[in-house]
């Protein structure tokens, strides 16, 4: 299978002045050639190849946390488990701004940590209680204009917990809020080989064009694999 240099780029990052007061973000995420993540939203869709799928493995390994939104878990019921390579598995986080998490879901009845669910202080105390009560640790924020968890107070929480690593797999609209955001620190695509006219990542995005720096790429099966920092808006030629 194809490499892709995590440690290094893990390493690269990290020397970067600005995670001082935040964890080192990874976004990682597969599409279809036309950009698609789904079908449409709430209806799954398997793209990865099987090497592909076992980089995704690594990538959980060698981060302290990892982090969906809902609708990736009402759509898929993950396990964010490392399970195809030898590895720790990462604390998973999930931000649920109304607290819909379902109380028979993977995450909350599998052998990896307990989720973190993060909601906003609107969220219904009953919801809150009955999830604790399954093993899950809620932590609530002040809604953002959008009625939903603020990132940058997410991330300064976290580092005040002592996590320094982040992996974020999705869905669109979580994809879309960490970059248009700045938020991201290295961005790790899968492109799987075929079209599929669906959910489009990141959607709705209209900031300035991100351009990846210190790219590489390389084939895996029969998707491909493209890798690199994402620029700030001042460094897109005009």
């Amino acid at each position: 299978m194809a490499m892709v240099p995590i440690d290094e780029l893990l390493a690269d990052a990290k020397a970067d002045s600005q995670l001082a007061e935040r964890p080192l973000v990874t976004l990682s995420y597969a599409q279809s050639l036309d950009g698609s993540i789904a079908v449409r939203r709430g209806s799954p869709l398997s793209l990865s190849s099987p090497e592909a799928m076992t980089l995704t493995h690594r990538l959980r390994a060698a981060h302290e946390t990892i982090l969906v939104g809902i609708g990736t878990v009402l759509a898929d019921n993950p396990r964010l488990t490392v399970r195809l390579v030898e590895g720790r598995n990462p604390q998973p986080i999930i931000l649920d701004s109304h607290l819909r998490l379902f109380l028979d879901a993977n995450l909350l009845h599998s052998p990896s940590p307990a989720p973190w669910i993060v909601t906003t202080k609107e969220a219904h105390p009953e919801r809150e209680s009955a999830l604790e009560a399954n093993g899950a640790k809620i932590f609530r924020f002040p809604a953002n204009n959008q009625g939903r968890v603020p990132l940058p107070a997410l991330l300064a929480h976290l580092a005040d917990l002592g996590i320094k690593s982040l992996m974020v797999e999705g869905g669109a609209r979580v994809i879309t809020s960490f970059l248009s955001q700045g938020l991201v620190d290295i961005v790790i695509l899968t492109i799987a080989p075929v079209l599929v006219g669906g959910l489009r990542a990141p959607e709705n995005y209209n900031k300035p064009p991100l351009r990846l720096l210190d790219f590489g790429f390389k084939s895996a099966g029969d998707d491909l694999l493209i890798w690199g920092k994402p620029s700030r808006p001042s460094a897109i030629p005009a």
